[in-house]
């Protein structure tokens, strides 16, 4: 059967037409970002391939590269959008979690419990933050990066205000905890879940494993760490 060049046939049996105005271009950006979503799912962000994304959305690698300059463009996009889902509901974490009325210390302590677990449950997301710098970040054009780097740098600034609303002895120094926290997440998401050749030599010899720690409670430690060092002594 010869193929339809105006339309081409998806892998999940939706026939895409060719894009032709504003709206159809951001349903099949969106349907790229979702399949990366999805693959993410299964796969370390090292695995995913652009072919294989290409193959999965069921366009041409080349038309792939009409809505994406690169693998790499693709993925930051997508760090950009988990970091907005995520900071939904943070917002809702601390709000149900912290009394307002409660001593500095205890607020502290929760902010640092509450954000620990947040972050240990975003594993795809982290993972991300992990591959930014050494690898999101290249392959890549300058406006992509100025794009990526403005979203960011606005989600930081929104982090930080939620923060500062629960915590507000934070102050102007909640902006470098909210960038320490997010790349402390992205260092430790490259050890979790630890290989198998891991996991059976801790188990043959313990003794290995002794600063072995499960990343929520690694997180939990540096953040109430650096909240002490940060927050006004009495």
């Amino acid at each position: 059967m010869s193929t339809d060049r105006r339309s081409i046939k998806r892998g999940c049996g939706v026939t895409f037409q060719r894009a032709r105005n504003e709206e159809q271009r951001g349903i099949r950006r969106r349907a790229i970002l979702d399949t990366a979503a999805a693959m993410l799912s299964e796969m370390p962000v090292a695995d995913l391939s652009l072919n294989e994304l290409s193959r999965r959305v069921g366009l041409a690698k080349s038309n792939v590269l009409r809505y994406f300059e690169s693998r790499e463009a693709v993925l930051l996009v997508l760090l950009d959008d988990f970091l907005g889902t995520w900071l939904a509901a943070l917002a809702q974490e601390l709000e149900a979690g912290i009394d307002p009325h409660a001593a500095l210390e205890e607020r502290a302590d929760l902010l640092a419990r509450i954000l620990s677990q947040s972050l240990a449950a975003q594993k795809v997301m982290c993972d991300l933050f992990g591959a930014q710098g050494g690898v999101l970040e290249h392959n890549v054009s300058v406006e992509v990066v100025k794009a990526h780097k403005r979203s960011s740098l606005a989600k930081v600034a929104d982090m930080s205000e939620l923060l500062r609303r629960h915590v507000p002895e934070l102050g102007e120094r909640a902006q470098f905890f909210c960038l320490l926290s997010l790349l402390s997440a992205g260092a430790l998401a490259a050890y979790a879940p630890p290989p198998a050749s891991l996991v059976a030599a801790y188990a043959e010899e313990p003794a290995l494993g002794a600063l072995h720690m499960e990343p929520c409670d690694a997180l939990h430690s540096a953040f109430a760490a650096t909240l002490l060092g940060l927050l006004p002594r009495k």
